[in-house]
């Protein structure tokens, strides 16, 4: 750890308490939930009394994210829409993340809104409800009556969350540099993965940001507006810490699957929204490349109108041309039965470890292969295809871009939200139009144009700067400034276990002239039985220490498959 560092720990300390507590208990229930018979085995128990060693090992990470506060639950949620860096079966489990938090009072509220609204905020309304009408982590929401008469709600930061958030993530970043240091860890690159997921929480943290993608989903919907609606924002009483948007009236649809109301009505209803949805969410991704990211059943709506209402818009995901053509030729090597060229995309689209067993990657691509590419139109499980991919890229530590990951949650919750609805026509269709709709771009003359317009800039910028680059090498070549600077990626860990060596050396010669000084304090002032007398202390002390130290190190080189010729890579 960097001395810079020191300061921010010792700022952080109760709370680095606070985690290391909650981690040090869970993670002394896994350890006990291996054992059976062990006596004290159900002594650690959650509030309900229940001993947490009877709990899966996933359920325990999510209950420990939930004890640890807001920020660990919001990092839960997050992600939960990255099953390639945790697993599907934890990603499902961290699904079930709620915020159990109590609601700000309501001065508090009052404090937030004055602070971000002016003194005079009260003038632009008839009423503001007291009672939340939904608690989060990050924020609460209100409901309110605008002086004209209209239906609002009122989104409102909690308070002090940024600065606890603040706090979190400043001792997430301790942690990850810590497990840097371990190997098993250090593949899955702990520090940048901290760096992204605090950029993640620092956009949730920007309700602008909300605001801006609401009247773009808005617009980009305005011609479907008869079927789809958007909250429209209150664009003079939005801020930072402030969302102000329509109010919309209707059941959430898992609260309308469990609605005992007319069947006959409600499988027509059903197949009627499946078919917005669907329709809604591919004009996302092919018309305007950015999509709503969590299609779950609390988000999306039937309003009292008829129409699908859609919640949420502080994560949208993005989706360019490359990673469309991308997919698209998965999809085709998938349907060919290629697995070669599938190994090879699975490597473009992700970040690969320079550890990855390419042999080991190529038979799990050729059993992925096997088994979906043989399945018909009919029975194509794009779920469990989905979810077998994100296993296979967690298996070999693949890290996929955020808006691949997004986009592959995307697509899991799409089709579970329509599986749910009892969607009679095949999941497999988004994923058809998504290929027929890329490989049309592909081959559109205006892609070509516009194709040609890039490489023709780039070629012009290349041109002008190539001869006064060439100039400036020849230039320092001639004064003699050229350098060549080479890295060894691993020679930190090469130079650590030299100079522990020759200091373990070092003290081993030391104490054995302590030991033929006899340097005091020393044992055995008389001859013992066998023969040994007056021997030193710190001599022995240090003789046996330096020889643990040699011992280790000797193990540690053969552990690492470099003791001898033999074993170089």
């Amino acid at each position: 750890m960097k001395i810079t560092a020191i300061p921010q720990l010792y700022r952080n300390l109760k709370r680095w308490r606070e985690i290391l507590a909650v981690l040090q208990r869970y993670g002394l229930a896994d350890w006990m939930s291996q054992f059976q018979k062990l006596p004290f085995r159900d002594r650690i128990t959650d509030p309900a009394g229940v001993p947490l060693s009877n709990y899966s090992r996933e359920q325990r990470v999510r209950m420990a994210l939930t004890d640890l506060g807001p920020t660990f639950i919001k990092l839960g949620q997050i992600l939960a829409a990255r099953p390639d860096l945790v697993g599907p079966k934890l990603g499902n489990e961290l699904k079930r993340l709620r915020a159990d938090v109590q609601p700000d009072a309501i001065e508090k509220v009052r404090a937030t809104l004055t602070k971000e609204l002016g003194d005079g905020y009260l003038d632009q309304f008839q009423f503001i409800d007291h009672q939340p009408l939904a608690t989060a982590s990050i924020g609460q929401v209100h409901r309110a009556t605008l002086n004209d008469g209209r239906s609002v709600v009122i989104k409102v930061m909690r308070a002090d969350i940024e600065k606890t958030m603040r706090q979190d993530m400043e001792v997430l970043a301790g942690v990850a540099q810590l497990a840097e240091r371990v190997e098993a860890f250090a593949a899955w690159g702990p520090c940048q993965m901290a760096s992204q997921l605090s950029t993640m929480l620092q956009r949730e943290l920007d309700f602008g940001r909300e605001r801006q993608n609401l009247e773009f989903f808005a617009e980009m919907l305005a011609d479907r507006s008869d079927e789809v609606a958007i909250p429209r924002p209150v664009r003079s009483l939005c801020t930072r810490s402030v969302l102000v948007m329509d109010e919309l009236v209707g059941q959430t649809l898992s609260e309308f699957l469990h609605d005992a109301s007319d069947a006959t009505q409600r499988v027509e209803c059903k197949q009627r929204l499946s078919e917005i949805i669907a329709g809604v969410y591919l004009t996302m991704i092919f018309d305007a490349g950015l999509f709503h990211a969590d299609p779950h059943l609390g988000n999306l709506l039937l309003l009292d109108d008829g129409r699908l209402g859609i919640l949420d818009f502080g994560m949208v995901g993005r989706i360019d041309e490359t990673l469309r053509e991308t997919i698209e030729e998965m999809m085709g090597c998938i349907a060919r039965g290629d697995q070669n060229r599938l190994t090879r995309l699975i490597r473009r689209i992700g970040d690969a470890p320079p550890t990855l067993d390419e042999s080991s990657l190529a038979i799990d691509a050729a059993e992925f292969v096997g088994t979906f590419g043989r399945q018909s139109l009919g029975d194509f499980d794009l779920t469990g295809a989905l979810n077998e991919l994100s296993d296979m890229l967690h298996r070999h530590a693949i890290k996929l871009p955020n808006q691949s990951a997004l986009l592959l949650k995307m697509l899991i919750s799409l089709e579970g939200t329509l599986r749910e609805l009892g969607a009679s026509f095949d999941s497999l269709q988004i994923v058809q139009t998504f290929v027929r709709k890329s490989m049309l771009s592909r081959l559109s003359p205006k892609r070509r144009i516009r194709q040609a317009r890039r490489i023709y800039m780039e070629a012009e910028n290349f041109l002008e700067i190539a001869p006064d680059e060439v100039l400036t090498l020849l230039q320092q070549a001639r004064r003699g400034e050229v350098r060549m600077i080479l890295e060894h990626q691993r020679i930190g860990p090469t130079v650590n276990r030299m100079v522990l060596g020759l200091m373990a050396s070092a003290v081993f010669l030391g104490s054995s002239l302590m030991l033929a000084m006899k340097v005091p304090p020393v044992l055995f002032q008389e001859a013992s039985l066998l023969g040994i007398e007056r021997i030193s202390l710190l001599g022995l002390i240090g003789v046996l220490a330096s020889v643990a130290v040699m011992m280790w190190l000797l193990l540690a080189i053969n552990r690492s498959g470099h003791l001898t010729r033999n074993n170089d890579d």
